[in-house]
């Protein structure tokens, strides 16, 4: 397992899902000899939720919910569905389109694949739209109905495609798209296994929390009149996963007034922990857990 001492550079180098982790994690290249928690720090990136995604990814370790951010959770997913939507998915098409040459009358089976194709990626975008309105339960069974789509298409070009054996020239860029079918079938099923590895546990632990808190009526969940209205403001935007810098741009004020606010309100309700804020958030309704 990786831990946060580990250093980055050797994660990326020897783990070929770091690189595309790291993306969606708003990191970059060029991490010298630092750590992954250094790494991590320098970018508000949550150290423990970078560290259950890499190690559910590479091992398929399931992650303790307390040590999950949901906010920096969601933001990696949902920073997928872009890379999905808005560059993997389109580029398949395109290198598929010249793969099999759907213009080409003399067989209707390259535009039978296009069109596989097409119901394959509506349908992820339908499981993305879901997600992304926080309906993470709704399509928790359609996974291998998108699986199936994909698995069609390969199919169609394995058995059904006609080819000119021994035009390399040919050969090529259906191998190239055969492989990133492949690449783009794994990377959906590790998506879909964050969700259901680390995801839904840690959303059903918050929920255990709240209702705990509610059920408890601790002062320090419930008393959030403590907080001056800039402070809620200022809290409601960390329980989101903004930094300070995010935060300060969005509530028009300076980031030395951020820091300010944040260490008055950990001062105020004794709470240390992103976690623990966010628990207060939602006890106290100043954010709904379902749009974290």
């Amino acid at each position: 397992m990786y831990k946060a001492n580990d250093k980055m550079c050797d994660l990326m180098a020897h783990e070929e899902e770091a690189i595309q982790i790291i993306s969606r994690f708003g990191l970059s290249m060029g991490v010298g000899e630092q750590t992954i928690e250094q790494v991590c720090q320098a970018h508000d990136v949550h150290t423990p939720t970078f560290l259950a995604v890499v190690n559910n990814k590479v091992f398929r370790q399931k992650a303790v919910p307390a040590d999950i951010d949901l906010a920096t959770l969601q933001m990696y997913l949902k920073n997928a569905h872009v890379y999905f939507l808005d560059f993997r998915l389109p580029r398949l098409r395109r290198s598929l389109i010249e793969a099999v040459n759907p213009c080409d009358t003399s067989s209707q089976i390259p535009m039978l694949i296009l069109r596989c194709y097409d119901e394959f990626v509506n349908e992820i975008r339908t499981h993305i739209e879901h997600e992304d309105e926080g309906n993470y339960e709704e399509h928790e069974h359609d996974d291998q109905r998108i699986t199936d789509k994909l698995t069609e298409i390969k199919n169609l070009i394995i058995k059904y495609y006609p080819s000119e054996t021994g035009n390399l020239s040919i050969s090529y860029p259906l191998i190239s798209v055969m492989s990133d079918l492949w690449h783009t079938e794994q990377d959906f099923a590790d998506h879909c296994a964050i969700e259901d590895d680390i995801l839904r546990p840690a959303l059903a632990a918050a929920r255990r929390s709240r209702e705990k808190m509610t059920q408890s009526r601790k002062p320090t969940y419930e008393n959030n009149e403590e907080l001056s209205e800039r402070e809620k403001d200022v809290l409601v935007q960390v329980v989101k996963g903004l930094s300070n810098k995010e935060i300060a741009d969005v509530l028009c004020i300076s980031t030395h007034t951020v820091i300010s606010h944040r260490k008055n309100i950990t001062k105020k309700l004794n709470i240390h922990s992103t976690a623990g804020l966010t628990i207060y958030a939602i006890v106290n309704k100043l954010v709904d857990i379902d749009r974290l």
